[in-house]
């Protein structure tokens, strides 16, 4: 029996008690159920024969998950699993909607059109007003589902909380039906480079996961993410969320006019190699505005072939994948979550990105805490 972690009182569960709680069983907190306090040990042992049964049933209902496996014949490269998924979730018609939202297949049609072509589109200050809208906005539809990331709690429970906060603020969740991407956000969990799709896999102790949001506003495209630590995480694993952090914040600092975006990926690979660890090389940063993926594209290694110079009114993503063994990755059969080809650890971190006449502005930026990462918290 252990003190729980809320301040608040609760009522005890002893039946016919009723009085003000404090203790929380510690199987439960481990189980990740919600409540289970008690006022004393004395009621809690009496009411054991029968709260343990929930014990039980959380187990049982635990197993039946984790024994779902849709790809019986495929070769996993770590001890992740997928888990079922529940049912898509609606955005209500009132609310404004890009092109591909109802597409049958999800076809970004107006991304296609200026697929071929390398021009980066450079701002008006109209455009950029209203970006920063969208942007602003992503930040807080993170935030949200960052408030409910912890022990236990499915990563559809993160999906269902970003998207009904998206909806709040009158906000497309970009991801959903992208290519026909089934859910409102990314999480991407441990050995999951990026592209996790939200499932009934409860967090679990150690994890480290990436939640990835993006929110279509008025016209506009707002994407950021951050890897969370859940519970009690390794110094290892810790160390590469710090370095994947420090990556991004290196390559934000060469941004200003007249770089290339070429330049990024070295500026990223020297300091994860500095670490001991490899830089992901399938996946890059972007452009974004009204389209949620386009020119320029940024790649984050050393040595690679982007096209452009940074100019004001530009805005793009930089979002460094480091891993702490090989660079490679593999794909699942659902066509979306990259993994690493050995099974170790992934992590990210993203914000969009507005180059100013002097230098650069961070649109996604956290407000609290002196713009910190979560991790640091």
């Amino acid at each position: 029996m252990s003190a729980g972690e809320r301040a608040p009182s609760h009522a005890c569960e002893t039946v016919g008690c009723g009085a003000e709680a404090r203790l929380q069983c510690p199987t439960c907190i481990k189980l990740g159920i919600q409540g289970s306090f008690f006022c004393s040990q004395s009621c809690f042992k009496s009411s054991w024969e029968t709260h343990k049964q929930l014990h039980k049933k959380t187990r049982s209902s635990e197993s039946s998950l984790s024994q779902y496996n849709p790809w019986p014949y495929f070769m996993f490269t770590g001890s992740l699993r997928p888990y079922p998924q529940s049912s898509k979730r609606e955005v209500p018609s009132s609310i404004g909607r890009p092109d591909y939202a109802d597409d049958p297949h999800g076809f970004p049609h107006s991304e296609q059109k200026v697929r071929s072509s390398s021009n980066i589109k450079c701002l008006s200050d109209e455009e950029i007003e209203s970006m920063k809208v969208a942007c602003k906005l992503a930040r807080e539809v993170l935030d949200e589902g960052v408030k409910v990331a912890a022990i236990g709690v499915t990563t559809d429970e993160i999906d269902r909380v970003v998207h009904e906060a998206a909806v709040e603020r009158e906000c497309y969740p970009s991801p959903l039906n992208y290519h026909g991407f089934p859910k409102s956000c990314c999480t991407s969990i441990n050995e999951v480079i990026c592209h996790g799709i939200p499932d009934m896999r409860p967090l679990q102790n150690g994890d480290i996961c990436n939640i990835d949001v993006t929110v279509y506003h008025r016209g506009y495209h707002g994407d950021l993410n951050e890897t969370l630590c859940i519970g009690e995480v390794s110094n290892t694993s810790r160390n590469l969320v710090k370095t994947t952090w420090e990556c991004l914040q290196k390559a934000i600092e060469i941004v200003k006019p007249g770089v290339k975006y070429r330049d990024v990926g070295a500026v990223i690979q020297k300091h994860a190699q500095s670490q001991g660890y490899s830089v992901v090389r399938s996946y890059c940063g972007h452009g974004i505005h009204q389209l949620f993926h386009t020119a320029p594209s940024v790649p984050h290694y050393a040595k690679n072939k982007a096209v452009g110079i940074m100019k004001p009114g530009h805005t793009f993503t930089i979002e460094p994948m480091i891993s702490e063994g090989t660079w490679k990755d593999e794909q699942w059969p659902d066509n979306w979550t990259a993994v690493t080809a050995d099974g170790k650890l992934s992590a990210q971190f993203e914000e969009t990105l507005l180059v100013t006449e002097t230098g650069v502005e961070i649109l996604t930026q956290r407000t609290e805490k002196n713009g910190q990462p979560y991790f640091m918290d």
